[in-house]
């Protein structure tokens, strides 16, 4: 079957879906063909009340990849707050430094908690070797600037989104300017000690760990870095320490008690 009757009987499925059930299995094949004709109406879906087939929209115009990015940004939907959510959740999937400029302005302005976390996350995504080199430097310095104040968020959940979009620029910097890791993980010691959210506080030492990690194997593989990209973490450690220490002994049952729980979930976040 040629892509055109290919495309024209896999729409003809969504548009004849007859429960919500199968309206999700109808764009799980729309996207599953990988048509690039198909992202139009792949970017239409993600504006339907049916959050299953949004996830198989936004995984279909992923597997697109960059010939998604161009209508996505011109498809936006700047009524319904949650196509937009959907949307930047694509953007961010791909990665394409085309969509900074909305990611940025999203993060920080969008009224819906929804898109501006999807933003924060698409913020750390960002694939940086597409971007001329003399450009990386200044631009990953603009997006920390808005990940730090996004990371003070009043919801918690674009909190959270923004320290893992931190990490992601920590460990994506850590070479070329390791002054701005060090920035990041400035930050993440004085988050640890005002934020108040237990899901926060665990992802923020998630990502000192992660970083930690990282930069250690970039040591063992070569060494001659170290006067460039060390990091005081016995500072950084004892700063944690105190903070556990801080915490008052918790009663059985009391959710602090997890948080080392807790913090192995949010590792796959």
């Amino acid at each position: 079957m040629s892509d055109p009757d290919l495309l024209k009987t896999l729409l003809s499925a969504i548009a004849e879906a007859a429960s919500s059930t199968q309206m999700i299995e109808a764009v799980e094949k729309l996207a599953e063909a990988r048509l690039e004709a198909a992202v139009p109406n792949l970017i239409t879906v993600l504006g339907y009340n049916n959050p299953g087939a949004a996830v198989a929209a936004v995984e279909g115009l992923i597997a697109i990849g960059k010939p998604a990015v161009g209508p996505l940004l011109e498809l936006l939907d700047g009524y319904n707050y949650g196509a937009r959510a959907w949307a930047l959740r694509a953007l961010a999937g791909i990665g394409d430094p085309q969509a900074l400029d909305l990611l940025l302005d999203a993060a920080k302005n969008d009224f819906a908690l929804s898109v501006r976390r999807a933003a924060a996350r698409g913020l750390g995504t960002i694939h940086w070797d597409e971007l001329a080199v003399e450009s990386i430097e200044p631009t990953q310095a603009k997006v920390i600037e808005v990940l730090l104040a996004v990371s003070q968020d009043h919801e918690w959940v674009v909190r959270y989104a923004a320290i893992t979009g931190l990490q992601e620029l920590a460990i994506a910097s850590t070479i070329a300017s390791p002054d701005l890791t060090r920035q990041i993980l400035g930050h993440f010691d004085r988050l640890v000690d005002n934020d108040d959210n237990l899901a926060v506080i665990a992802r923020i030492w998630l990502a000192q760990s992660e970083i930690q990690t990282y930069i250690a194997e970039i040591l063992s593989a070569q060494p001659a870095l170290e006067p460039k990209i060390s990091v005081d973490w016995q500072a950084t450690l004892a700063k944690l320490y105190v903070r556990k220490r801080q915490e008052q002994p918790h009663p059985e049952g009391d959710p602090y008690k997890f948080r080392e729980v807790a913090a192995a979930i949010l590792k796959g976040e």
